[in-house]
């Protein structure tokens, strides 16, 4: 008899799973990431070209929009597997993956565009 193998560490699993996403999880992190920037760069834009403006409200509304948007269009892009018939169905839980992915997304294109690229701009 051989040996049997022995099993994967923690190390190579993760590093396997960051190679080899699932199709639905990529697409609703790029979907979130892609909605997140556009309207992020906008916000700065907007924050750098209007100084004093009131950012406090325009940020919640950027927050819900990219989790409002991302979340329906991983709704459209995710999609069940088809079945016998060929039909293509959508399930709510696509969106509900695309809520997931937003939110740290959104928090993360923030912090990247407010704490390190607006104080490019500013100082220059």
């Amino acid at each position: 008899m051989s040996e049997p193998r022995p099993g994967r560490s923690w190390f190579e699993v993760r590093w396997h799973q960051l190679r080899n996403p699932p199709p639905p999880v990529l697409r609703a992190v790029l979907a979130n990431l892609a909605v997140a920037l556009v309207a992020g760069v906008a916000l700065l834009a907007y924050d750098l070209l209007v100084p004093g403006a009131q950012m406090a409200p325009l940020i919640a509304l950027y927050v819900v929009g990219v989790i409002v948007v991302g979340s329906v269009l991983t709704y459209l892009w995710v999609v069940l597997p088809t079945g016998a018939g060929g039909e293509r169905r959508r399930s709510a839980w696509a969106a509900v993956l695309g809520l997931f992915a937003a939110i740290p997304i959104v928090y993360l294109v923030l912090v990247l565009l407010f704490q390190i690229v607006k104080p490019l701009f500013a100082s220059g």
